[in-house]
């Protein structure tokens, strides 16, 4: 092992999601456990430009993983993205020692990561970086799964499922705008999982004919009176497909938007034992001279991946389970 490994830094960038404190906690305590100090920079790379850290101790990330959000805040930072920038968050890196960063976050996160520890290089200041991937909308194309996104479905499934129990009882359509910013993958988890009567997605060109309306009166002539329609807010407005359901089925559709309310709540077991199972996986890269890796899930193991190459990645999307929604779609219930 690399003994030179001495003191490294973790923050959180980005988006919040659930599962960043136990992967937070996981860093510290593997770290700790193999004689590395840890420090906590605070609102992500803000934190190192601006040097607002805290030391980090096994009882400092007590009784977190149970909790969403994450302990460390989070932002993003327009500042970090210019070489200057930089420059001041490398002064902090030399001022604390820090011999390496753990990032949780998405693909923005490990790009500032990559970009740091190249600049660092070029100043002649060695500094490894490893990337967590955590985001509710499991949209990184290197990993199959991200910290965040079965928490983030589980509560969006939960308030469909309570908007079904009085879309029922008034006999109405219902247009549910879920987050998941250009990707689809939490509309269609959530959608298949709640027995949507439709599902707009980004990755699938949107019919109108064909994946509305005739799945509305396929519904109906199943004999159901209420509907289902999830929306992907890369898909399109919530508020714009009830307008066009209104006009052209003549139905009043009634619209909720989810919102932030998917990035909190407690975290699921997936995603507690995955971020947990992540972290550990972290510290081991720094420790056997591995930096500048994104640690990801392949089959459902963890393993990590060269960060360049991890960011050039794309990740196919599973439109099998769209074609799944679509023979289920209507029948009833």
């Amino acid at each position: 092992m690399d003994k030179q490994v001495k003191r490294i830094g973790i923050l959180t960038s980005g988006g919040d999601a659930p599962g960043m404190n136990a992967a937070i906690r996981a860093v510290v305590r593997t770290a700790i456990s193999h004689g590395i100090e840890c420090v906590g920079i605070r609102r992500g790379w803000n934190g190192l430009i601006n040097s607002d850290f805290i030391p980090m101790t096994a009882s400092s990330v007590s009784h977190i993983i149970n909790k969403g959000g994450t302990m460390l805040y989070t932002a993003r930072s327009l500042e970090f993205m210019e070489r200057s920038g930089r420059e001041k968050a490398l002064a902090t890196c030399r001022l604390l020692g820090l011999d390496g960063i753990v990032s949780i976050g998405g693909d923005g996160t490990f790009r500032g990561a990559l970009a740091l520890s190249r600049q660092a290089a070029e100043e002649g200041l060695t500094l490894q970086t490893v990337g967590i991937p955590a985001t509710i909308d499991n949209d990184i194309g290197c990993s199959h799964y991200t910290i965040g996104f079965d928490t983030a479905c589980n509560t969006a499934i939960e308030c469909i499922d309570k908007l079904r129990d009085t879309m029922q009882s008034h006999e109405r359509c219902s247009v549910v705008e879920v987050m998941g910013r250009h990707a689809g993958y939490l509309a269609l988890y959530v959608g298949l999982s709640v027995g949507a009567t439709a599902v707009l997605i980004p990755e699938h060109p949107l019919d109108f004919e064909q994946d509305i309306v005739e799945k509305i009166r396929r519904a109906r002539l199943a004999g159901s009176t209420h509907y289902m329609i999830v929306v992907a807010e890369g898909a399109g407005s919530a508020v714009d497909i009830s307008r066009r359901i209104h006009d052209e089925v003549g139905l009043d559709p009634r619209v909720t938007v989810l919102g932030h309310i998917q990035r909190g709540g407690i975290p699921s077991a997936r995603d507690r034992e995955t971020a947990s199972r992540m972290g550990y996986r972290a510290v081991m890269s720094l420790l056997e001279g591995r930096g500048n890796r994104v640690v990801v899930t392949q089959d459902g193991r963890i393993t990590d991946l060269d960060m360049e190459e991890a960011l050039q990645m794309v990740k196919p999307f599973p439109l099998e389970r769209y074609q799944i929604l679509d023979s289920l779609s209507f029948i009833r219930g």
